[in-house]
């Protein structure tokens, strides 16, 4: 029997661990986060060699989620059983391959099935490895450590902007359009980056070399301990998670940042665009609000965990990200509209590491990996409204302003909708304490955080 580690030892190994995956697992999602967004870039020629509309186009970017709806439980369901070494191997050689043949569209058709193709076969990515850092980590430092993971998509959109900026001006290099480099570029590298994780990655703690038997024993115990706290066998089937309306619930409130999130993404090359600058000066100017989402998903989730808070940090942003959206259309001049678009960025993503960390307060084990995947595929499906909603009400309004009212709009409805989320969860969490309300607890959830 080890010795119990002190709490500087804990907080080593916490370090220590974070240090080893986090940032692997950040440079997958920046990978997979390039190659969902180089469409936006890609858009800015593919649509007149198409000879498609801003609509009909917008529609086939937005197939991407409809795949992914439809395959992102099932993925993750699979993650549980084979382990994440082989599924998201599995999962990047085949997004990569599909990138990979965007680059040789030739039809409308051929792109709304191979965009399709390509949400089928990113499916699971994302909640897997939100389930992944649950056999990892503690639930108190998910909030932070889901924060540095997500850092990689701003990382990605500051890189897509003007790496898809420079390759969109290479047009005609070996015969080949510019928005094909995009693809093949982007895509290849998922490819080889699935070697790498099949090669490297870690299962669980059991296997991992750079922690002692001793802090493995104390690390597993303590992920024992949490998931033994959450009420258990209330869903034998992990399937059954689906009726949860916590796990409802929830993927009806998430759906709204995402929406906002890729409405902006999605349409930001557009609105530069319209100052008339070069592609490279595009990509380049693209960088700017992504560096502002890095340092807010930085920043407050470290705070959220500080202060052993949650509600108010995911609100407040919101609240600024759609404050920002609307400011966007009246202020005037370009420099003002691009900085309001850029705060906005930042207050879209930076609570999103804090509202991934509620589901760690009723969910754990396969549940964890079926009702995860289960919120992100359906609050997903806000990218897919808002890559039809976005250039519709453009087409429709002759503005490409008018878009970001839509935008604020969904966003301070998701800020709002936090406080009866948050009121559900903390109902459901005293049903479940109220047995062992005389027990050491009184009543306090050890996984949830104060708000």
């Amino acid at each position: 029997m080890h010795e119990p580690l002190s709490p500087a030892e804990r907080e080593r190994v916490i370090a220590r661990t974070a240090r080893a995956l986090m940032p692997l697992l950040g440079l997958l999602y920046l990978i997979a986060y390039i190659d969902r967004q180089n469409i936006g870039f890609a858009k800015l020629q593919m649509v007149a060699d198409l000879g498609v509309s801003e609509a009909a186009y917008g529609f086939g970017a937005s197939l991407f989620f409809i795949g992914y709806l439809l395959f992102e439980i099932p993925s993750n369901i699979v993650l549980d059983k084979v382990g994440a070494r082989r599924w998201f191997a599995r999962i990047m050689l085949s997004w990569g391959m599909v990138t990979v043949a965007l680059a040789f569209t030739r039809s409308t058709t051929m792109f709304y099935l191979l965009r399709f193709l390509l949400g089928a076969c990113e499916a699971g990515f994302y909640p897997g490895v939100l389930y992944y850092l649950t056999l990892w980590f503690p639930a108190r430092q998910r909030a932070k450590l889901i924060g540095y993971f997500m850092m990689g998509s701003a990382v990605a959109n500051a890189i897509t902007a003007p790496v898809s900026g420079v390759l969109l001006d290479f047009d005609g290099l070996l015969g080949l359009r510019g928005w094909q480099w995009v693809f093949l570029v982007t895509g290849m590298a998922a490819v080889l980056m699935s070697a790498v994780v099949w090669k490297i990655l870690p299962e669980t703690p059991h296997a991992a070399k750079f922690l002692t038997p001793r802090e493995k024993d104390w690390l597993l115990a303590t992920l024992r301990a949490e998931a033994a706290r959450i009420a258990p066998g209330i869903h034998t089937n992990p399937f059954a998670v689906l009726l949860d309306r916590r796990v409802l619930l929830m993927a009806f409130y998430f759906l709204f940042f995402p929406l906002a999130a890729y409405g902006l993404s999605y349409w930001l090359p557009t609105v530069v665009k319209g100052f008339g600058v070069s592609n490279t000066v595009n990509g380049l100017l693209n960088v700017i609000p992504w560096l502002l989402v890095g340092v807010a998903l930085w920043w407050v989730p470290r705070h959220s965990v500080s202060h052993n808070e949650q509600t108010w940090h995911i609100v407040v942003p919101a609240l600024l990200g759609a404050l920002f959206l609307l400011l966007s259309v009246f202020v005037p001049g370009n420099a003002l509209r691009f900085a309001c678009l850029c705060f906005a960025a930042a207050g879209i993503f930076a609570g999103q590491p804090v509202l991934w960390s509620l589901p760690g307060r009723f969910l754990t084990g396969a549940n964890a990996a079926a009702g995860i995947a289960a919120i992100n595929s359906i609050g997903n499906l806000g990218g897919f409204i808002a890559q039809n909603a976005v250039p519709l009400i453009q087409e429709r309004t002759g503005s490409s302003i008018a878009p970001m009212l839509f935008l604020s709009a969904c966003m301070a409805f998701g800020a709002v909708m936090t406080f009866v989320l948050q009121a559900l969860i903390r109902a459901s969490e005293q049903k479940t304490l109220r047995p062992a309300a005389n027990g050491p607890e009184q009543g306090r959830h050890p996984r949830a955080q104060v708000d």
